[in-house]
């Protein structure tokens, strides 16, 4: 079990520019990635095999401009992150209850 890590840096200063970074964050919410920062989703895999799947899916949707990087995650790893909102420590992330089969 693991988790898929995308973070990005996407052009917008243009209007067409900013509808590409928008498209790209709405193709990464229908494929199930949850924001855990605005330009920083990630997902729960089941295997390495479905997060490999997830990064050709990725690979196909980039944007021609800017940078977009896919980190990999065990569930043990990711459950060890600290978070912090302001000063106040936050609570760790916690993989889904339930898997979803297609």
């Amino acid at each position: 079990m693991m988790w898929v890590m995308v973070l990005f840096d996407l052009p917008v200063g243009t209007k067409a520019e900013r509808k590409r970074a928008t498209g790209f964050r709405n193709f990464l919410l229908d494929q199930g990635f949850a924001m855990v920062q605005f330009s920083v989703y990630a997902r729960f895999c089941a295997g390495k095999e479905q997060a490999e799947a997830q990064t050709r899916a990725i690979e196909r949707q980039i944007p021609k401009f800017g940078k977009v990087s896919i980190l990999f995650f065990t569930d043990k790893q990711y459950e060890n992150t600290i978070s912090f909102t302001g000063r106040e420590r936050s609570a760790g992330p916690k993989k889904p209850d339930q898997l979803l089969l297609f």
